[in-house]
């Protein structure tokens, strides 16, 4: 008996050092091929020619500015996490959308398609994102209708095309509408003394195209400001969100009664402090959310970015806060409160259009119903961006 539990144990013990050196491979292996990378990167990025490629999705444009043009992005992601309660690490595609985009006097269309490059071609196809028209009312106001972005919260409302961080921030994951895309209508406009506006009414419907007819709604108001400059900032802008939601069981959104969001953005120099403030009310079992983000970052020149961000979510009951996407996959439980410090670097080779992503991160979650969100450790996460 004795000499089989040795064994077994001797087994275990060399199935995790397998295990263990497995990902450090992935790992080493993932910074060597980024580190390559990243050195041609920065080559071509004081390379005009390589600018210039992106000419190549303009398929039509005239003198009176109507065009038609390819539209997407391709996103890459090797991500490893290591906590006391488990590990995890892969290599995927993160997101590829394909379609057009086009304008024609005072209206302009998208249609883009989601495509999970992970599954065979068969079955790759997920949704339609932006399936949308819009109507240039004036110089200063559009209107918007059918399927587009309800953006709100901080990071929300920027674009996975211009993140500054591999992944969204657990704030906005846990109380913005993750799917993004809703059928509805919008308008946004600019008023005088740097004042700006987005308001909207969507269809909570999860439909994978355009979708009316299935659960509820959500209406959204937006208002932003664009601060003078001062001796503190070279330029400011503050925000505040404020989301309705008529919830439903079946309803593609968070289970949020209620959200606003306290957003700014300031820059001196080369330096830049991003921040949200945010709270949820929660409905349909939903616990009430508040937290806050603090971002910032700095831009050393047109090619490198360093990053760093805290992030801070708190429940009123149990079990109200989700773990962030890879951390989730460590343990799929929920908790009531989480922290999070990162730090990373972007290497910029065409702008956001085309970029290296690489940032380290510590975050945990505290969880008193001690049912399997308790949370601890540390990632790393790799990623590739490029759109058009």
């Amino acid at each position: 008996m004795t000499v089989m539990i040795m064994q077994k144990t001797s087994s275990t013990q060399s199935r995790k050092h397998t295990d263990n050196r497995t990902v450090k491979h992935n790992l080493l292996s993932s910074v060597i091929v980024t580190s390559l990378l990243i050195t041609s990167f920065i080559a071509q990025a004081e390379d005009s020619s390589f600018e210039e490629a992106w000419q190549y999705v303009d398929l039509y444009k005239n003198e009176q500015g109507d065009y038609f043009k390819l539209s997407g992005r391709l996103q890459l992601d090797s991500a490893w996490n290591d906590a006391e309660q488990g590990e995890f690490n892969d290599t995927s595609w993160r997101r590829f959308r394909f379609g057009f985009k086009g304008k024609i006097g005072e209206l302009t269309g998208a249609l883009e398609a989601d495509i999970n490059l992970n599954k065979s071609f068969s079955d790759s196809y997920n949704r339609l994102t932006d399936a949308n028209l819009s109507w240039a009312m004036d110089d200063r106001t559009k209107l918007t209708f059918l399927k587009h972005s309800a953006g709100f919260t901080m990071d929300g409302k920027t674009s996975s095309k211009k993140l500054l961080t591999p992944q969204r921030n657990n704030l906005t994951n846990n109380l913005w509408f993750t799917a993004e895309y809703f059928t509805g209508v919008s308008v946004k406009g600019k008023l005088n003394d740097g004042w700006t506006y987005n308001t909207g009414v969507f269809s909570s419907d999860d439909s994978d195209e355009i979708g009316f007819s299935d659960t509820s709604y959500f209406a959204l108001f937006s208002v932003s400001k664009t601060l003078s400059k001062s001796s503190l900032w070279e330029q400011g802008l503050v925000s505040v969100d404020y989301v309705y939601n008529d919830t439903h069981e079946a309803g593609n959104t968070r289970d949020f009664s209620q959200v606003i969001s306290f957003s700014s953005k300031f820059k001196s120099n080369k330096w830049h402090l991003d921040s949200d403030f945010s709270y949820g009310k929660g409905d349909l079992g939903q616990s009430d959310v508040i937290g806050f983000v603090i971002m910032p970052y700095y831009q050393q020149s047109k090619s490198i970015q360093w990053v760093s961000r805290y992030t801070y979510l708190n429940s009123k009951n149990e079990n109200g806060v989700r773990l962030a996407r890879y951390e989730s996959s460590v343990t799929s439980g929920r908790g009531d409160n989480y922290q999070e410090i990162y730090a990373g670097v972007n290497w910029l080779a065409n702008g956001h259009k085309f970029k290296i992503q690489a940032g380290v991160q510590y975050s945990t979650m505290n969880d008193k119903a001690n049912d399997g969100g308790e949370y601890g450790g540390w990632g790393v996460n790799l990623a590739l961006r490029t759109y058009w």
